[in-house]
């Protein structure tokens, strides 16, 4: 059977949009995904953000992001056809492995333990496909990258660029389902 590796922030878990949240609210701004899509207001952003940034590693943060759109029920479908594997570089901030772990369980709860994997590399993972937002987790995989769009790779080329679950739906899915 073929694998699916997948990613949590900002491919199953919309990250972006708690950054967001959470920056226009300790700052009083009101920055939008469209914003931050615009390279020169992205740089506003960022210059704003960056320097507040350590609500990433506060409790709460990565437990409370809401899901993509068609997520659940895609998934759910892929894994009659693919082994699913959730990757996600929690280890990045160690305060969300639990947080993770809990998420998953409320969305994604069919996927369980053994198929979920914390790591630094996402390269490391052997997998037929890896969905991710990151080209650094993709450069190096030896599968089929699928580059999830987000504001912060609007800049990158190479790699088949999915924009939505239901699109990834119909790339990877029979056409009977």
């Amino acid at each position: 059977m073929k694998r699916i590796a997948i990613d949590m922030d900002d491919v199953l878990a919309d990250t972006t949009s708690g950054i967001l949240t959470e920056t226009n609210l300790r700052l009083g701004t009101n920055f939008t995904r469209e914003d931050i899509s615009n390279p020169e207001k992205a740089k506003e952003f960022y210059e704003q953000y960056f320097p507040i940034r350590d609500f990433l590693h506060e409790k709460g943060f990565f437990r409370n992001l809401p899901v993509f759109d068609d997520a659940i029920e895609t998934v759910k479908k892929l894994q009659d056809h693919y082994e699913i594997f959730i990757v996600s570089a929690a280890t990045e901030f160690p305060n969300s492995l639990s947080e993770k772990l809990e998420w998953l369980e409320e969305f994604f709860p069919y996927i369980g333990w053994k198929h979920t994997v914390f790591c630094g590399h996402k390269y490391m993972i052997k997998a037929d496909y890896l969905i991710d937002d990151h080209e650094k987790n993709l450069v190096k995989f030896e599968g089929t990258g699928l580059l999830y769009d987000a504001p912060h790779n609007y800049h990158i080329e190479g790699y088949q660029r999915v924009y939505s679950w239901k699109e990834i739906g119909s790339l990877l899915l029979p056409a009977e389902v």
